[in-house]
């Protein structure tokens, strides 16, 4: 009898030790952004990740009591490094696609957005006639794929390995138009050096564009606490404040 009860008082404490591990684990979040789509990822001067994505995770970590981690990748090492276990989710400003859906599972939205051109101040667009006209947008965005279905043999279309690098061409003047999520462009608008010469062209489309949180296929646990925690930040208030900080407006 006392063999049995050292034995089965062992095989309890194996089991809360494996079971602490186990929580332990999961309470470690390794969140990555880009870096370089202000205001919502950005490094600043620090060299600091900063934005409403970065502030939206901490205070998803927060409200899970996780210890959690904010890395920076290049925008197109974000889900190959998601799924051989880089980190755990992308908070990247990242749209919900059918074609994203096959390879990564996602969050429910925690913004909306639309894509918008913007040009030079006084320039008409007119879409039906781009003969001599350079379009950009960066690599792997809504707005790229946009570019590719509908004006591919009808504009020079340019690539861009990050946001940066699109508004950079738009100065310099080798870009005439630029597509992009019109909520990073109204604050490129409204806060970078030399952008009073160009302006909105149209309308916003696409406004059903919903933005996630990326995470391993399959990580249903993870999935269901960051929707859970995401729920709470909107309903206490967390998250308009959150939004206030970057908008006048609900980007929700």
């Amino acid at each position: 009898m006392k063999l049995k009860k050292i034995v089965l008082g062992s095989a309890l404490l194996l089991s809360a030790a494996v079971s602490s591990i186990s929580v332990q684990a999961a309470d470690k979040v390794r969140f990555v952004t880009e870096g370089a789509w202000a205001p919502f990822n950005f490094i600043d001067s620090a060299g600091m990740a900063q934005g409403f994505d970065v502030d939206i995770a901490r205070a998803l970590c927060s409200r899970m009591e996780a210890d959690c981690e904010i890395l920076v990748q290049d925008w197109d090492g974000l889900i190959p490094g998601l799924k051989v276990r880089k980190f755990d989710a992308i908070i990247a400003s990242m749209s919900i696609t059918e074609d994203r859906l096959k390879v990564v599972d996602f969050t429910n939205k925690y913004y909306s957005g639309g894509l918008r051109f913007m040009g030079r101040v006084g320039e008409k667009l007119d879409l039906s006639d781009l003969d001599g006209k350079t379009i950009g947008a960066q690599r792997s965005t809504l707005g790229a794929q946009y570019l590719e279905d509908n004006f591919t043999g009808k504009a020079d279309l340019k690539f861009y390995d990050n946001q940066d690098n699109v508004y950079l061409d738009l100065l310099s003047g080798r870009l005439d138009i630029v597509l992009s999520d019109e909520l990073p462009t109204y604050n490129w608008l409204k806060t970078a050096e030399g952008a009073s010469k160009f302006e909105f062209k149209g309308n916003s489309f696409m406004k059903n564009d919903e933005i996630g949180i990326a995470v391993r296929k399959g990580d249903t646990k993870l999935k269901e606490k960051l929707n859970k925690a995401l729920d709470e930040l909107i309903a206490d208030g967390t998250y308009q404040k959150i939004n206030a900080r970057y908008f006048p407006f609900s980007i929700y």
